[in-house]
């Protein structure tokens, strides 16, 4: 089994949305295999918990654009690790903290990456 189209374009306009809040280390795993009811997991870093809430926040606002529907969100309060899920896609927006102590990579390293295709930096000329 592998992601689905919706589940790859909804983790591509999340990925633009972290990276536009300075969101580090994207990582997108596909774990439609092991997890039959989600596509990919979309694992985020921020900087420090002011980061972590916007970053989510504007995830959170770019899918909810797109027309996709959230289901669920938890850890906004503390905005330590949160999770946004769309279905198909799960982000985890972690504090860098969070995210070397729960290691998603690692207890996810079977599944394949998915490519996300950033927009490049504007340069400085």
């Amino acid at each position: 089994m592998t992601a689905s189209p919706n589940g790859i374009e909804m983790a591509r306009i999340a990925a633009i949305a972290a990276d536009a809040k300075a969101g580090e280390d994207l990582v997108a795993l596909d774990v439609s295999d092991p997890l039959p009811l989600v596509d990919i997991f979309l694992l985020v870093t921020g900087r420090n918990e002011r980061n972590v809430a916007a970053i989510a926040d504007e995830v959170e606002e770019k899918l909810l654009e797109a027309g996709h529907k959230r289901l669920r969100r938890e850890g906004r309060q503390e905005s330590r690790w949160v999770l946004l899920d769309f279905g198909d896609l799960v982000v985890h927006v972690f504090h860098e903290q969070e995210r070397v102590y729960y290691g998603l990579e690692r207890l996810w390293k079977d599944c394949p990456v998915v490519p996300l295709e950033l927009p490049a930096p504007a340069s400085a000329d």
